[in-house]
């Protein structure tokens, strides 16, 4: 593979799979396939129980930047934007961003978009939340690209209320939990809390 991004996927996956005695499976299919497979499987799996848990509970727990979320906690685990510190962090700026810009405009109860079409206040809650988060987590360093959508959704008033956001922030921490747990089984140092170590602190294995 040509760069440490491509090491680092196929140790998660061929990693998981020594753990799961399915070896065989990695050397039976090839590497693009096995991975494309492993991205279809753990994408059902982790969306899955998140939307579970929210259906039981009839809460907020899973939002539409969540999915993107998960895309980077599993293809780039060892990146900055996958930090447990920024993705949680990065999604509490974009939810409160997104709040706080639609209190200001006056469109808590206000109908979203798709019912009510596109106004002039709606454009300007949407693009005064997206700029915030995108200064703050610039600010504060704690990138999280998912984040900028998550300001949007909230903007927007599709989870308009102020109680929502912890249970959104709940369904990012129930993500990280099950990143931390697969990526550390398959032998990646998947941080707890802040950014990874330099790449040239810490060695790779190929698998």
């Amino acid at each position: 593979m040509s760069n440490r991004s491509d090491k680092l996927r196929w140790q998660l996956v061929s990693g998981l799979l020594e753990r799961f005695h399915l070896e065989r499976v990695s050397t039976r299919y090839p590497r693009q396939l096995v991975l494309a497979g492993f991205g279809f499987v753990n994408g059902a799996i982790s969306i899955g129980l998140i939307a579970s848990v929210a259906l039981l509970t009839q809460q907020a727990f899973i939002f539409p930047s969540l999915g993107a979320t998960a895309f980077i906690l599993f293809h780039v685990p060892m990146a900055e934007a996958a930090a447990p510190r920024n993705t949680l962090c990065g999604h509490l700026i974009g939810a409160l961003c997104g709040w706080c810009c639609l209190a200001l405009f006056g469109l808590q109860d206000q109908p979203t978009p798709f019912e009510d079409g596109l106004h002039w206040a709606r454009v300007g809650a949407a693009t005064l939340a997206l700029a915030s988060t995108a200064g703050l987590m610039v600010l504060l360093r704690v990138p999280h690209p998912p984040a900028a959508a998550t300001s949007l959704v909230v903007s927007l008033g599709l989870m308009p209320a102020l109680s929502q956001i912890p249970v959104l922030l709940a369904g990012v921490a129930l993500l990280l939990v099950q990143a931390l747990l697969l990526n550390r089984l398959a032998g990646i140092p998947y941080p707890v809390w802040g950014p990874a170590p330099k790449p040239e602190t810490w060695s790779d294995n190929d698998g």
